[in-house]
């Protein structure tokens, strides 16, 4: 695999006003869906638990996520890099609680606009939901 590109997992939690939850890393202005980077010898799903528990609180299993695809994009925050992402859907399981690289967690009405979104927000994830709808 090229150095280029970074293996992440990313998830689409929707709350029951049919908001999305977005996040912004410190030092970035582009809002995107919470998750990471894949370790080595991790699943992207094993992932994804791990960094919604690490940067939002959310404490859930690989059991409850729900394949959404895999998609290739640019990255949002990390020029010439592109993506590899594993994407899910994932249960709210309480309140996010913003830690580790996240300065702010927004819960996003899609009928809004947005400043900055992430490319693989904005291509792919987004209009999956809205076409779901």
């Amino acid at each position: 695999m090229s150095s280029g590109v970074l293996r992440i997992a990313a998830a689409v939690i929707e709350n029951e006003a049919g908001q999305l939850l977005f996040v912004r890393k410190h030092g970035t202005v582009a809002f995107m869906q919470p998750g990471g980077k894949i370790e080595q010898g991790e699943s992207p799903a094993e992932c994804l638990v791990r960094e919604l528990a690490e940067e939002l609180g959310l404490v859930l299993s690989p059991a409850d996520l729900i394949e959404i695809g895999r998609f290739d994009a640019d990255a949002a925050n990390e020029p010439g890099m592109t993506l590899d992402a594993w994407c899910y859907r994932a249960p709210l399981t309480g309140v996010p609680e913003i830690a580790a690289e996240i300065a702010e967690a927004i819960w996003w009405d899609p009928a809004r606009p947005l400043p900055s979104m992430a490319p693989l927000s904005r291509d792919y994830l987004v209009p999956f939901v809205l076409a779901a709808r």
